[in-house]
Parts: C-alpha cells; structure tokens; sequence
C-alpha cells in the first residue's frame, strides 16, 4: 500500500453511502480520516444533507456515491 493513499470522509452517523464509501476506499488501499460533520456547526452548513464527501490529495473528488471507474482512474492519475 502507499504510504501517501489516504482520504478525509466527512461523514455523518447512519449514513450508508458513508459505509459504502469508506469500504470501497478500504478496499483500494486508503488509510481513512472519517470527520462526523455533526460535530461541526460549520461542516454541517458546509455539506448539509450531501454526505459523503471524500477529500483525496487535498480537493474534494466525490459527493454521494463514489463512481468505482472514476475512483480507479482518480487512483491511476495520482500515481497512487
């Protein structure tokens, strides 16, 4: 695994496109950073009801469901 494959999920309890998210991440590898935006009157105004949203390599790549293809591709393009 590289060192360098992790991922920011903001996330929100009982959330399972969250669950889906971050095992489909798990699953190529990515150390998981899960923020609960709840937590965070400013991410809650941030994001709302859009959860998940996956931050890799510093910008925002997927809300909602993750595309897999687009994931695979992301993964490639970043030479990660």
């Amino acid at each position: 695994m590289n060192a360098h494959r992790s991922a920011i999920v903001y996330t929100r309890q009982g959330c399972h496109l969250c669950e889906e998210a971050e095992a489909l991440l798990r699953g190529h590898g990515f150390r998981i950073e899960a923020v609960d935006i709840d937590c965070d009157r400013e991410l809650q105004d941030r994001y709302g009801r859009c959860v998940p949203v996956v931050v890799i390599g510093g910008r925002e790549r997927f809300r909602g469901r993750i595309d897999p293809i687009l994931l695979r591709r992301l993964i490639a393009g970043l030479g990660l």
